[in-house]
């Protein structure tokens, strides 16, 4: 058990393995815990890292989210990598992670090697993005599995972190905010797109949207699975696993993939 100061706020951190540093960046209301029963496929190729980020798991909690949220967690990301000081680094972020994993490497590609976005929406939010998401909240608050997921990330606390979560997200749809602080066509860095064509928590069309992410990216590779549930990473673990290691051992030198 670890933490690192981030504006005057600690921030969790676990370290599994050996090797080049693989970092893991969970999605909305949830927390590190999330990639724990993965490690076993990661950790023996990879220094893996997971992080909770601020107001979430056993990181200090805030009083509101931003709705520039995942560009924050992006920074925390960099600050998180900056602590450590263990080289090049690759970034795994699923569902909002993924947002925040690809504003990292707009940031700070000097810092990394290679990212992976996995069961994310891509360039923009769909048009029933607010509609399904209080949808989809609501349901979940309701739901036994889904209320012991939540309290299993978050704590006690969880119905509270999910309500700030909601009301940011809301924020970020309405004001239509800019999911990415730069311009997406600027990743420079070996980027793998990863899904599942039944993702209902992911857009419709996320086919056509991850190739047409691609088709703007000089590094970028598609998967998506032709079925598998919301995030890819963890419904077909397995098989991703696989994937992105193949795809990392591609990109970084040294211990990964040996």
């Amino acid at each position: 058990m670890a933490y690192f100061q981030y504006q005057g706020r600690s921030i969790y951190y676990e370290v599994y393995g050996q090797g080049e540093p693989l970092i893991f960046l969970h999605g909305n209301t949830a927390s590190s815990k999330m990639f724990e029963l993965l490690m076993p496929l990661y950790a023996e190729k990879f220094r893996c890292i997971l992080i909770d980020f601020l107001g979430n798991g056993q990181s200090d909690r805030v009083e509101e989210f931003s709705p520039d949220l995942w560009y924050e967690e992006a920074l925390q990301t960099i600050c998180l990598m900056e602590h450590l000081h263990w080289g090049k680094a690759s970034l795994i972020g699923t569902s909002g992670g993924a947002w925040a994993a690809v504003n990292a490497a707009l940031e700070r590609p000097d810092l990394l090697r290679a990212v992976v976005a996995d069961s994310f929406d891509g360039r923009t939010l769909n048009a029933d993005f607010a509609k399904n998401l209080l949808a989809e909240r609501e349901a979940a608050k309701a739901n036994w599995q889904a209320r012991q997921f939540y309290e299993w990330c978050q704590g006690e606390d969880w119905e509270k972190v999910v309500d700030l979560d909601t009301r940011a997200l809301l924020r970020c749809a309405a004001e239509k905010r800019p999911l990415f602080h730069k311009p997406l066509e600027g990743l420079q860095l070996p980027i793998l797109l990863l899904g599942s064509k039944e993702d209902e928590m992911c857009r419709g069309d996320l086919e056509e949207e991850y190739e047409a992410m691609a088709s703007l990216l000089p590094q970028a590779s598609v998967h998506l699975f032709s079925n598998g549930g919301h995030p890819a990473i963890a419904s077909r673990a397995e098989e991703a696993a696989d994937i992105i290691c193949n795809f990392l051992s591609r990109q970084a030198p040294g211990e990964a993939g040996r």
